[in-house]
């Protein structure tokens, strides 16, 4: 009996580029999205301090840290190393996001997400929407795993 693959079907070409097209695109946010965190540590850890969650002492090492974890694990699901723990990092990532999101809504707060902007210039997104964004890309990110588990095999 053949496995039918992912999606359903077998692994045709469409699927390969799917596959191809989640990769590239998951791997290309979280460097985009990295770049300006970069440049501006001190402006993402007033982001991190605006979540009021994190303990005061993590604040500085988060906001130098995180932004270039999204950059390597980035980097490296888009050009194919170690693909793996790239996307082991990415969907931790992407959990944590949804959590620390989800907590912030449930209880009210509005905050500044920090994602790819920083400040009244971002761009504004509710938080739902952040939620909801984060979870397609977790879905992704997922679905990934599950053929980069299969073509080890």
């Amino acid at each position: 009996m053949q496995d039918k693959g992912i999606l359903g079907s077998g692994p045709g070409i469409g699927q390969k580029l799917l596959l191809l097209g989640i990769r590239l695109g998951l791997g290309g946010v979280f460097i985009y999205a990295s770049f300006h965190k970069i440049l501006a540590p001190d402006q993402f850890a007033k982001v991190l301090f605006g979540y009021g969650i994190f303990p005061g002492e993590s604040i500085n090492i988060l906001a130098i840290t995180v932004p270039f974890v999204e950059l390597v694990a980035g980097i490296c699901l888009v050009a194919g190393l170690w693909r793996r723990p790239a996307l082991i990092l990415i969907n931790a990532m992407l959990t944590a996001f949804i959590l620390i999101i989800a907590f912030n809504l449930i209880r009210g707060h509005e905050f500044d997400c920090g994602c790819f902007a920083f400040g009244e210039g971002a761009a504004a997104s509710s938080a739902t929407a952040l939620l909801i964004r984060d979870i397609i890309m977790l879905v992704g990110g997922l679905i990934l795993w599950r053929s980069f588990r299969r073509s080890a095999r």
